[in-house]
């Protein structure tokens, strides 16, 4: 039994509901589509009967008109010949043929009005039908994202996380280390010029010292 029995059941059908309360979603929406553009195919191929029926009904129509027109010019005919009798049986087979003309009139009314509803029907499906398949579209890409995610979180757990942190910040302490045995070693190690060059410094040093003192004590003096 399919998901959808009727038209009807298509159209008034809320997809989202029915996605919604589906162990499996995806197997459940490929069967609406399927479902669905069967439908759309049946009523398609009826409104395709139907509208060869009503061009059928159209040139039948057309023929009944030029028959009753025929038939009126006989009637004038008859008259004009003063021949009543003819033109009184002319008349009676215009008026049968009138009948038949609106009846067929009628159907064509009818027929038409079916082709009507058959195309809406038909409107209706193809836009459930797209929105079926948007929302299969959909699933698609909410499943490839979460899988995705999955494999991501598999691949990547906390632990494993934490174990590379672990291992980066081990390594930064390698780099300090072997960095500070770098420093340790320059220490003590300045040669001539280094040792020429902190002379001056501490010579600079010596004079800017030796200015502030005389001029702390010129101002104790002058108090």
């Amino acid at each position: 039994m399919g998901i959808f029995s009727r038209f009807r059941d298509i159209v008034n059908a809320n997809l989202n509901d029915l996605l919604d309360r589906a162990e499996d979603p995806q197997k459940m929406i490929r069967m609406m589509i399927q479902e669905m553009e069967e439908t759309l195919v049946e009523v398609r191929s009826t409104s395709a009967r139907v509208i060869a029926d009503r061009k059928g009904l159209e040139r039948r129509i057309e023929k009944l008109r030029e028959d009753v027109q025929v038939w009126e010019d006989k009637a004038r005919l008859a008259l004009s010949r003063d021949r009543e009798d003819l033109a009184r049986a002319a008349l009676a087979e215009q008026a049968s043929l009138a009948e038949t003309l609106a009846l067929a009139e009628q159907e064509l009314a009818t027929v038409s009005a079916h082709i009507a509803e058959l195309n809406d029907e038909i409107g209706q499906l193809q836009s459930k039908l797209n929105d079926a398949k948007a929302k299969q579209k959909a699933l698609v890409v909410r499943e490839k994202t979460a899988r995705s995610r999955l494999d991501i979180r598999q691949r990547f757990s906390r632990d494993k996380l934490n174990e590379a942190f672990d291992k980066f910040e081990a390594y930064e302490r390698r780099m300090d280390n072997l960095e500070g045995e770098v420093e340790a070693f320059d220490l003590g190690a300045k040669d001539l010029s280094d040792e020429i060059d902190q002379l001056a410094r501490d010579e600079r040093v010596d004079d800017a010292l030796a200015k502030l003192r005389a001029q702390m004590k010129k101002t104790d003096s002058s108090n």
